[in-house]
């Protein structure tokens, strides 16, 4: 094996597979031993693939990162739909205690950041880049720069 092809295999291999069921099974975990003996493991692991998940982070289901873990930092206090995807070097933190709410099926370019107690509709894309302070409704799209949001009509039936 290469170089590169142990980082591909460490980043996006088994070993993720195992830090996704640990976490599933933290979020599920009744007694507090089970939270903290999971939660010590997670750290680690995260930290192996240079990324950070809060404890009380809640994923719905599995997110989808292309990338692995490398640079993604996500507030213990974010809430995370279905089926959403996140690139690398995406932030999603806190501003006193409040993190953002990311509805289903979204899109999160690599390098974004969002923080704040903030509402990210379901199929919403951001993109790389992208900075966002505001809630963004259901289907849009937001441009990096200053935020430019836009929205798409529902398509008629044709």
């Amino acid at each position: 094996m290469t170089i590169r092809t142990d980082i591909l295999t460490w980043s996006k291999g088994d070993l993720l597979e195992t830090f996704w069921k640990a976490f599933f099974w933290r979020q599920q975990a009744k007694s507090q031993i089970q939270k903290d003996v999971l939660t010590i493991y997670l750290n680690r692991s995260a930290n192996k693939h240079g990324g950070y998940i809060g404890k009380d982070t809640w994923f719905e289901s599995r997110p989808r990162l292309p990338h692995g873990l490398h640079g993604i930092f996500i507030s213990r206090y974010a809430r995370i739909g279905k089926e959403c995807w996140i690139y690398q070097n995406v932030t999603i933190g806190e501003v006193h205690g409040k993190a953002p709410t990311i509805g289903d099926h979204c899109l999160i370019g690599a390098g974004a950041i969002l923080v704040g107690s903030i509402t990210i509709g379901s199929h919403v894309k951001i993109g790389a880049g992208a900075v966002v302070r505001q809630n963004i409704p259901d289907g849009a799209t937001v441009l990096p720069g200053s935020c430019q949001i836009v929205l798409h009509e529902a398509q008629s039936g044709v």
